[in-house]
């Protein structure tokens, strides 16, 4: 930098350096997306304990992934923007190659291949995708000229259906429609012509008797099924439904009281530490609880947003609106498939669920957001 441009930007890098977060932005953290992540870290723990039966081992097992995921993600944070953008088809081939090895010589559980065992190291490949897939279409769409052309979105489409196609064939839907929307947002953000977007929704409607006859699992038309009416089979499919809805409904406004909740503590709510804990959590600390913990994702969502608006070129802008907007979905998918608006398909929520590899997955995603949220100081620092 000359003396001329030091001299014309001083009052703009004064100005950052007097930040109370001066800190933080050397380290390429953003302080107010870690505050709200350590206070779901803090609340998820709380929770588990509860819903796990007082199993102090589980609690002790999840924060030892908090604390991965932690420094994974101050690791991601501190990789220059531009080094993802520029690794993009490694990420997105690597976890292709990972998608395949399971079909392979994945590890079997619950009639589902979904596991690679390395060593003694046990992961699900499908999280990576989670994080190869925004960045490899917002890599490929910020090359383009946007908004995309046909030819671009086809492109596109072709990337995102590919291991989709590979994940539902483990089976997991929910892993594979989470998947699915991590790259659709991005072309969505791209500036997608809503010619495209009636279009997709009409082809969607029309092959929904294909999907349900030829592409669903038995198992997963029954889960639609008791979505809509859980009472035909009470005791059977519709029982986690059912017992989820009490649940929630006896917590009322203010909850029962920390680790008083009958229907977990009695094992009336099946996987109430992993997929259902929010049940647990509406028991226990009723509306007021689950209002708290919504403000908190509400706020994670709005701070990636103002991240996004800030950044500083078309892929750190489609990158960070897609982080943020899949981390939406996420929490959407599960508090509806909990309270019956949607069918049941094994997605955790994020934070709070009881899990390994998902939380480190999440966690490497936001910190993509921090790298981005500091790109401008970054260059700054280097310029000077």
């Amino acid at each position: 930098m000359s003396r001329q441009d030091f001299l014309r930007r001083m009052p703009e890098l004064a100005q950052t350096f007097r930040r109370p977060d001066r800190l933080a932005q050397r380290l390429h953290m953003d302080f107010s997306l870690l505050i709200l992540l350590m206070a779901l870290t803090a609340i998820g723990l709380t929770v588990l304990y509860s819903a796990s039966g007082h199993n102090l081992a589980s609690v002790e097992k999840q924060g030892s992934f908090f604390v991965v995921a932690y420094v994974t993600m101050f690791v991601v944070a501190q990789i220059p923007v531009d080094f993802l953008r520029r690794s993009a088809a490694i990420a997105y081939i690597g976890g292709l190659v990972l998608l395949l090895a399971v079909m392979l010589f994945g590890d079997i559980s619950m009639g589902a291949q979904r596991w690679l065992q390395i060593g003694r190291f046990r992961f699900q490949p499908s999280e990576i995708m989670k994080l190869a897939m925004p960045i490899t279409v917002a890599a490929f769409l910020s090359a383009t000229t946007l908004p995309p052309k046909f030819k671009h979105v086809m492109i596109s489409l072709a990337l995102i259906l590919l291991p989709v196609m590979v994940i539902m064939e483990q089976p997991d839907l929910g892993t594979a429609i989470l998947v699915l929307v991590s790259g659709m947002v991005i072309l969505f953000f791209a500036g997608l012509p809503w010619l495209y977007i009636f279009a997709a929704l009409a082809i969607f409607f029309a092959s929904l008797y294909p999907i349900w006859h030829f592409v669903l699992h038995d198992y997963q038309r029954q889960r639609v099924l008791t979505m809509l009416d859980p009472s035909q089979d009470p005791l059977g499919t519709g029982w986690n439904i059912i017992q989820s809805k009490t649940a929630i409904g006896s917590g009322g406004l203010s909850g029962k009281g920390w680790m008083l909740g009958t229907q977990s503590r009695l094992d009336f709510l099946p996987e109430g530490h992993t997929d259902f804990i929010i049940a647990v959590l509406s028991e226990e600390f009723g509306l007021i609880g689950v209002l708290l913990l919504l403000s908190i994702y509400f706020l994670i969502v709005v701070r990636g947003m103002i991240i996004a608006v800030g950044s500083q070129n078309t892929f750190s802008r489609l990158l960070a609106a897609g982080i943020s907007t899949t981390f939406f979905v996420y929490v959407f998918v599960n508090m509806g498939m909990v309270s019956g608006m949607l069918p049941v398909v094994g997605v955790p929520l994020p934070l709070i669920s009881q899990g390994g590899t998902a939380i480190v997955a999440l966690f490497a995603g936001f910190g993509m957001l921090m790298a981005i949220s500091t790109e401008k100081k970054r260059v700054m620092m280097q310029e000077i």
